[in-house]
């Protein structure tokens, strides 16, 4: 039923989302479209009701329990910077707004824009790990709850392994190659094209 409901929280995530868009600069409704934007926290809300609802109904805590706090996990992380920057290009592409800046191509610039989107890993290992710590303490057997302790270490795991990644751009930052300019990647003679 869990793995049923992430499926359908993450379906209905890009719904809403699409809608949210379409209604904000299809319809041109954009108070309509943000509400529906403003819409999809509550679908985590519905699957951390539904894992502690079944948690409660006696079901042994397993690999789906754990999948459903790092999903929720990851949507908090993530999920804002997801739907600011689909919004972005939905504003260029179906509002006439100007193209989105991309994120830094090069050097210490491109450095920060890692460490930045690396602190939304981070902040989704804390909440997947405070929400198995919670469900833990819900089911209070020690003996029925070794897959979610499993779950923390792949939560603290994959915030690890991005951290040494995104390190790994202010260690070696790339270098910006020769006729590109230094923070958009735009070649130069295309910059003095635009002037």
């Amino acid at each position: 039923m869990i793995v049923a409901l992430i499926a359908a929280c993450e379906i209905g995530f890009w719904v809403l989302l699409a809608a949210g868009l379409a209604t904000r600069y299809l319809l041109r409704m954009p108070r309509t479209g943000l509400a529906l934007l403003l819409c999809e926290p509550l679908l985590e809300v519905v699957l951390l009701v539904a894992t502690a609802l079944d948690l409660k109904n006696g079901a042994d805590p397993n690999w789906t329990h754990g999948l459903a706090a790092l999903y929720i996990g990851y949507t908090v992380g993530h999920g804002h910077r997801t739907v600011k920057w689909l919004d972005g290009h939905a504003a260029h592409r179906l509002g006439g707004a100007p193209k989105p800046v991309g994120p830094p191509r090069y050097g210490m610039a491109r450095a920060r824009h890692e460490g930045k989107v690396w602190l939304g890993t981070l902040t989704g290992a804390v909440v997947a790990t405070v929400l198995l710590q919670l469900a833990i303490w819900y089911v209070d057997d020690p003996s029925r709850v070794t897959s979610l302790e499993g779950w923390r270490w792949v939560a603290w795991r994959t915030a690890g392994i991005h951290g040494l990644i995104a390190l790994s751009y202010a260690i070696w930052p790339r270098k910006t190659p020769a006729g590109e300019s230094r923070d958009s990647g735009v070649t130069v003679e295309k910059e003095r094209a635009q002037r």
